[in-house]
Formats: C-alpha cells, structure tokens, sequence
C-alpha cells in the first residue's frame, strides 16, 4: 500500500457497521491471548474452581479484555489510519464511529467488571479495572505518544489476565502469579521491537515514538538483546519454583535457547544486512515470540495436570 493511499484526501464512506466490525473492535487475536494466559492462572493455582464459575471468570476476562481493544481503537483511531498494519481497522475504514467505538467499549467494560465481581470477588473484578484503566488510560492516553518507554511500562497490561485468573480461583495474589506475569511483561518488549524493525515507517508515519524511532535501530537491536537476557533468566529460573517442573524446565530450556538465538543474531547486524534479505531473521524472531508465550503456558498448565495427578513439580 502506498502512503498515497493511507494519506488519500477522501475520508472512508462511512457504512452500516456490522457485527463482524464490532468484533473486530475486540481485537480478538489478542483476545485468544488474553483468555489462554488467564486460564492457566486459575487452572494453575492450587484451588478448585466450579467449572461454571470458571467459565463465568473466563467470559468476562474476555469481554473486559475486548472492551480495552474498543477503547484502544477509539483512542488511537487517527494513527490507525496511518499505518499499513491497522489502516484497514473499523474506525480508519469508516464503518463504526469513533462514538459508537467509544459507547461500545465503556459498555463492555463496566459490564465485565460488575459481573466478574458478583461471579467471583473483590480482587479478581479489581485486577480487571485496573487492567483495562492502565492499558486504556496509562498506555494508550498515557504513555503510547509520549515515550519510547511505552511498549515496556504498557506491556503490564497484557501481562495481568493470569494474575486476574489465579485470583479468581484463589481471592489473592501470590508470587505463582507475579511469576506469570514477570513472564509476560518481560516477553512483550522484545517481541513489539522485533516487529517494529520490519514494519519499516509505519511508525514513523503515525508519529508514535517507538524506541526504532526515537533512539535508532542499532540501539534498538541492542535492547531486543538485553531484554532477551533477561527474559531468559527469569522464564529458566521460573522451572525451579511452584509453577514450575521438569515439563516446564526443558520447554524453557529450548525457546529460550531459540530466542536467545534470534536475539543475539539481530544484534549483531546492520540494517544493510537485515534489508538484503527482507528482514528475515526479525521476521523469524517475531514469529518464534508469537509461539513462546504459548509453549511456556502450556508447560505451565501441563504441570498444574500433573500436581492434580500426584505427578508433577520436583517432588
């Protein structure tokens, strides 16, 4: 698509909007993160949960989750517009109006937030206001123009769903919990700047101060590195506590060992390099992150199953 395009004069016609449009407002691929990581924090801890119950939590995680993307596409629905990635998204296309987006969102979210409070308690229903407040207020309003920090401070908000599942279950926090959020929190900045590296220009196009933007690409590669490290250390030493497990332990052992891989291989080139043959090893880098976080809680809940069974952890 060229920038003619995503500039044009003519505004989107707008159209009916339609219950595929309002879905779309959901964001559901990240929706599907969200409920996954949230489920293995309640099937993880170590109370039984009435499946009903469970469900009741599991829905609305999910609709307090889309509402944060409704409110997100309110919010941002001018840079959307400029940017390949997200031009295409209802609100830039002209299908549902920043209102309608807006209503839709604030909507859900109250819902959610009163229901997970009469379906479960206090602090899961409080983990879910705050999740959707920060991601919608402290990344999005807050954080997301105004520094390149913003991918790191705003990666909290997708990494609460399992805090909020645990505490479903359990009416707490604990440092089970912590872990998985420390794992997702860790994992987001390097997966968004390995994206950020080939989705070249979009944005810059949208004046969102990406670190590619503001520091450069080579500091950029420096820190998908040293943020890797880190997340390397933590996922490993994770297989050793009570989340943990020899299951969990060796599917740590592999991805971290391939994103260590990836990371150390975007460091170590230039942009002429990564140019000559497209991108190809960010691209592969982003693609492994995508499939890391799933293998991690899988493991996670495949040693929940085991403990169930009198088989898992180091006992």
């Amino acid at each position: 698509m060229s920038d003619a395009t995503l500039h044009s004069a003519s505004p989107p016609q707008q159209g009916e909007a339609g219950f595929g449009d309002f879905l779309a407002l959901l964001k559901p691929r990240v929706m599907v993160l969200v409920v996954f990581t949230a489920l293995v924090g309640m099937l993880a801890a170590p109370v039984a949960v009435h499946p009903v119950i469970g469900l009741a939590a599991i829905l609305f995680i999910a609709v307090g989750g889309g509402a944060s993307g409704a409110l997100n596409m309110w919010w941002e629905s001018d840079i959307d517009a400029k940017m390949r990635r997200t031009c295409k998204r209802p609100i830039p296309a002209g299908k549902v109006t920043r209102d309608e987006a807006f209503a839709f969102g604030i909507t859900l979210a109250a819902f959610a937030v009163v229901m997970m409070w009469l379906a479960t308690n206090a602090v899961a229903a409080g983990l879910l206001a705050f999740t959707i407040f920060f991601y919608v207020v402290i990344y999005t309003i807050g954080l997301k123009r105004w520094t390149p920090q913003n991918i790191v401070i705003g990666g909290a908000a997708g990494a609460f769903p399992p805090m909020i599942g645990w505490a479903a279950a359990t009416g707490g926090i604990s440092i089970e919990s912590v872990l998985m959020f420390a794992l997702i929190f860790l994992w987001t900045p390097p997966h968004f700047w390995a994206l950020a590296l080939f989705m070249r220009g979009d944005y810059d196009n949208a004046g969102v101060p990406m670190l590619t933007v503001t520091h450069g690409r080579r500091a950029t590669r420096a820190h998908i590195l040293a943020y890797t490290v880190i997340l390397a250390a933590m996922a490993v030493g994770a297989g050793f506590t009570l989340i943990g497990g020899p299951v969990y332990l060796a599917t740590a052992l592999v991805f971290n060992a391939l994103f260590l891989r990836d990371a150390v291989a975007i460091w170590r080139r230039d942009e002429a390099q990564a140019e000559a043959d497209d991108y190809q090893v960010e691209k592969r880098a982003f693609r492994l992150s995508l499939w890391y976080l799933f293998a991690h809680f899988t493991a996670i809940l495949a040693e929940a199953a085991m403990r169930g069974l009198g088989l898992g952890g180091w006992a």
